[in-house]
């Protein structure tokens, strides 16, 4: 029989682990709170001296002619849904003549390889590329394969290219991002444009928090980080990296007994070949830029729309950016090649985009408390008196916290609003549960993977599905039978900056 005396004894205990969760959780809310509040402050401090607007580009910048060829790599692996919807569509917005775009297939993948040929048709301006090896290897390899044929054409044209951009086979690319990206490669290195995730009217909770989690990374987070000058991390998909910069850092990696500028051991080779530009003493650029119609010049696309592709997804970028970059990249080293102010600035980003599995601690022990107190409610209800055991620093911290939870739901809310209308930016403060809750799971999944390649597993990619096209579904709404996910394990996809505006170009709001 449960005594007064047992349930006073467990009564205590409960309460002693709220006390506990109560100081954990809020110490480690207010200094995340703190280094969200640095960002929002000098997105604020951009905005209101006019550094934060995006470029205008006219009717002119965006009909302009490319400076040089420009190669475009984009590697395919069981993406039949998607991979001809992409390559019609980037040849019918492109008005230039002088790119290539080179598809990286595998023989056996017939059905990739038939839908890329389809999707080509006659066009001179595509070169299909057939791996030697079967598939799947890693992304990294098919694009150091693309990068080998690439290489073939310069030797065999006599000419270089300016320039080589990325992309994902179920990428839908903006009529004007080339001319964004040559212009800027005028004086930078590496330049990444914003990436637009698109609506899904059937899945508005699990795809939809992946609209508010870019919208306020591409309209806020890298604007700041490309102004104080850190590092830029690569998004895979509308980055273009100048041919002289790709150049070194394959030479560099062939040397150390690599085969081209994409790590294949890598989860998120895109990302780490972003921030070694800066680390080789390249410019990176983030760059904002809007049609004359008012369309962001971004990169398109449906992200995964079931909870167990999105945790797949996120475990991917956190095992990649959260723990790989701590082995791989390190720390930034204050030199000659970077003032202090950029080498500090790169030092704050590098925590930034490494925090994820701590917050998810947080998250958890949030989620925890939660549980807890409502323990404690119950038996308040039933009678039970229940002192309150809160000092008064730990009340302020908690009011302190409520602010700031205010304060972050308001900031998610006008992000999300402003790229998807009112509508959006409310359900963006509905969806934040469902986000902290794929992050927590991914969390678990990624530090599992990460503790199985320290005890000498092999790094394994995990392929993302992709069977639905925004250019084939412009209402937002694919058909159930392309909505339909398969698992089928492949190589890696990525994870996951404005500047001076060229002569055709002006600035607007």
């Amino acid at each position: 029989m449960i005594t007064a005396g047992v349930i006073d004894q467990a009564l205590a205990c409960l309460q002693h682990v709220e006390q506990e969760l109560l100081l954990f959780t809020a110490f480690w809310l207010l200094m995340g709170a703190c280094d969200d509040l640095g960002t929002d402050v000098a997105w604020l401090w951009l905005r209101l001296t006019g550094r934060a607007r995006s470029v205008r580009l006219s009717s002119e910048a965006c009909d302009a002619p490319l400076t040089g060829r420009v190669a475009i790599l984009v590697a395919a692996w069981h993406e039949d849904e998607v991979i001809g919807h992409t390559i019609r569509h980037a040849l019918a917005a492109w008005r230039q003549q002088d790119f290539r775009l080179y598809i990286g297939c595998y023989a056996n993948d017939p059905a990739t390889l038939a839908a890329a040929m389809d999707g080509v048709g006659q066009d001179t301006r595509v070169r299909l590329v057939v791996h030697s090896r079967h598939g799947p290897t890693t992304k990294a390899d098919c694009l150091n394969r693309l990068y080998d044929a690439l290489c073939e054409d310069e030797r065999r044209w006599g000419q270089a290219f300016r320039c080589v951009v990325l992309h994902d086979a179920e990428d839908m690319v903006h009529s004007a991002e080339l001319t964004v990206i040559d212009r800027t490669l005028d004086h930078a290195d590496f330049v990444q444009l914003p990436v637009r995730a698109e609506r899904e009217a059937r899945s508005r909770w699990v795809a939809g928090h992946y609209l508010d989690e870019f919208a306020e990374a591409h309209g806020k987070s890298l604007v700041v980080r490309d102004a104080l000058g850190a590092a830029l991390p690569a998004a895979g998909v509308g980055c273009g990296f100048s041919r002289t910069m790709l150049a070194r850092i394959a030479g560099q990696r062939v040397a150390a007994g690599g085969k081209g500028p994409f790590a294949a051991e890598c989860l998120t080779e895109d990302y780490e070949l972003g921030v070694l530009v800066w680390r080789e003493g390249g410019k990176g650029r983030f760059v904002r830029a809007r049609d004359p119609q008012g369309r962001l010049v971004a990169t398109r696309a449906y992200f995964p729309d079931r909870l167990e592709d999105s945790v797949r997804q996120k475990t991917r970028w956190i095992h990649g950016i959260a723990f790989q970059s701590w082995d791989r990249l390190g720390w930034s080293r204050i030199d000659g090649r970077a003032g202090l102010g950029a080498s500090m600035a790169d030092v704050w980003m590098a925590l930034r985009d490494r925090r994820g599995p701590l917050t998810a601690v947080i998250l958890a022990a949030s989620y925890l408390l939660i549980v807890v107190e409502a323990a404690l409610a119950v038996l308040r209800l039933s009678g039970w008196q229940i002192a309150p055991m809160q000092s008064p620093v730990l009340r302020i911290m908690l009011v302190a916290c409520a602010i700031s939870l205010v304060w972050r739901c308001a900031f998610r809310a006008l992000f999300t609003a402003r790229e998807y209308g009112a509508m959006e930016g409310f359900l963006a403060v509905l969806r934040l549960p469902v986000a902290n809750i794929i992050a927590i799971l991914a969390t678990r999944r990624a530090l599992t993977s990460y503790v199985r390649t320290l005890a000498g597993g092999a790094v394994v990619w995990d392929k993302t599905r992709h069977a639905a096209h925004p250019a084939a579904h412009p209402t937002g709404v694919p058909t159930e039978r392309q909505r339909a996910p398969q698992h089928r394990p492949a190589m890696a996809v990525p994870s996951m900056r404005g500047v001076a505006a060229p002569d055709a170009m002006r600035t607007a709001a």
